[in-house]
């Protein structure tokens, strides 16, 4: 069995940074996603956007860390919104009540 990654990429732009994620967020990469997000908050721009439309997988503590990043965003003075969110993770954040905790902007294509 292969060890669950995540790649983190970072972009700066104006007033926001986007983060794209490819991979798993489970408690093997929770910690490296946490670890890049406080970087990133350490100069909060206005908007952090976690681009998830590569994240093939979430567990528990992925969404726990979600909602704990938000937070920290939120008392930074600073937005965290989930973009691309897979129609996986979209279904386990209603089920367990945490789309309503976080800041969720899907772009889609009509």
């Amino acid at each position: 069995m292969d060890r669950a990654e995540l790649s983190i990429t970072v972009h700066r732009s104006g007033d926001e940074a986007v983060l794209r994620l490819a991979g798993e967020i489970d408690m093997l990469t929770a910690g490296q996603l946490s670890t890049v997000v406080n970087e990133v908050l350490a100069d909060p721009p206005p908007r952090i956007v976690l681009d998830l439309a590569g994240v093939t997988f979430c567990d528990s503590q992925g969404l726990g860390t979600l909602v704990v990043l938000s937070r920290k965003a939120s008392h930074a003075q600073s937005l965290l919104v989930l973009s691309n969110v897979g129609d996986f993770l979209l279904r386990v954040l209603d089920i367990t009540g945490l789309r309503s905790a976080l800041m969720i902007r899907n772009e889609t294509a009509l």
